[in-house]
């Protein structure tokens, strides 16, 4: 099953980080331009051609966030959206942060 076709997991903390073996292994799935950042945060920058697409885009990211009850942070400036994932929680990467990066994909795509 695609990661996109996965369901997120609300994490309660108490768990652990992902190791990056996995990490890595996970991030080879997903659509090109995913990085992890100095953070250890997935992220992305999605090019729009102008504000009003970038501003869409982060909306239905947005509606995806609510109902798979994982919120990414979204930077929103003219031509471009950045998503940043990761789970509060343990303040870092869990297999429902790729199933998110994964469906914002299928959002940008669709």
């Amino acid at each position: 099953m695609a990661l996109a076709d996965q369901q997120c997991i609300p994490c309660r903390g108490g768990v652990p980080s992902l190791p990056r073996a996995r990490i890595d292994s996970l991030l080879m799935e997903l659509e090109g331009g995913w990085a992890l950042n100095s953070a250890g945060h997935l992220w992305r920058d999605y090019e729009f051609k102008g504000f009003a697409a970038a501003l869409a885009f982060a909306n239905r990211v947005g509606a995806i966030a609510e109902q798979q009850g994982h919120h990414p942070d979204l930077h929103v400036a003219w031509g471009r959206c950045g998503v940043e994932i990761w789970t509060h929680k343990i303040n870092g990467l869990t297999e429902s942060d790729f199933y998110l990066a994964a469906k914002a994909d299928r959002a940008y795509r669709g």
